[in-house]
């Protein structure tokens, strides 16, 4: 019996060090999703601060509404509440494991959606230095992974990963440090089509929320740096509830309008 636990013992070592970084890369990334996995719905009041080369800051304020969908991605929704400019714009996001993400922008002073395509995803969104394509799909499906090395971040076990797009993208990787205890990441740096670094989003205050019987970890600030251009833009979030129940008609192109 011994030596049978044994042999079984030394087989898990070799398929544990026989993993190539490809699929140790994918392993964290699927436990990642299932750490987030169950959320339910989510809403909060998310604070948008847009900062020029200069140092000028200009503040945005919106509420959020993101509703889990089984066995496909997300479906949020962003609705600018201030300044006068700017609101009553909303963002409405459908994402996806497979294919393109279906994302509209609504203007109130014309009264128009306005479809984002696949062409534009990489675009400003709302003049920030986050992407429409970063408030998109992350889902794992659409990412080749690679486990570059173990890191400790904070004396905080943890992994640096490195993420590629299968289809086409505004970059052509995304390199991430990946804390065990969050099961998120802390830092993502994105490079560019020509390979050289873009921007460097910074993820901190984490608080853990409780749904039903499982504890998850989410940030409720990313400090988005970009280094070539030294603008900047921080996404802050306040009265963050998860578990909340949302219905489908609330995140449907023609709900957009009400």
């Amino acid at each position: 019996m011994r030596e049978i636990v044994l042999l079984l013992c030394f087989l898990w070592v070799g398929l544990s060090f026989g993993a190539t970084p490809q699929e140790k890369g994918l392993e964290i990334a699927k436990k990642m999703q299932a750490a987030n996995n169950g959320f339910q719905g989510e809403e909060s009041t998310m604070e948008m601060v847009l900062i020029d080369a200069y140092g000028a800051k200009t503040t945005r304020l919106m509420k959020g509404l993101v509703m889990e969908v089984e066995g496909d991605g997300d479906k949020s929704i962003s609705i600018f509440l201030n300044p006068k400019d700017v609101k009553g714009t909303k963002m409405l996001t459908h994402t996806h494991k497979e294919g393109d993400d279906d994302q509209w922008l609504y203007l109130p002073t014309v009264r128009r959606v306005k479809r984002i395509t696949s062409s534009n995803k990489s675009s400003s969104f709302m003049g920030s230095e986050f992407s429409y394509e970063d408030l998109g799909s992350q889902e794992i499906e659409k990412y080749n992974y690679k486990w570059l090395k173990d890191i400790k971040v904070d004396g905080m076990k943890g992994w640096l990963l490195e993420r590629v797009p299968k289809t086409k993208s505004g970059y052509s990787k995304m390199v991430m440090k990946v804390v065990e205890k969050y099961m998120n990441p802390v830092q993502v740096e994105y490079y560019d089509r020509k390979a050289e670094l873009l921007k460097v989003a910074e993820f901190s205050n984490f608080k853990e929320f409780k749904v039903g019987n499982k504890k998850m970890w989410r940030s409720n600030k990313i400090h988005m740096k970009n280094v070539q251009t030294k603008k900047e833009s921080i996404f802050e979030w306040k009265d963050r509830k998860l578990a909340v129940k949302h219905k489908s008609r609330d995140f449907n192109k023609s709900s957009l309008k009400r």
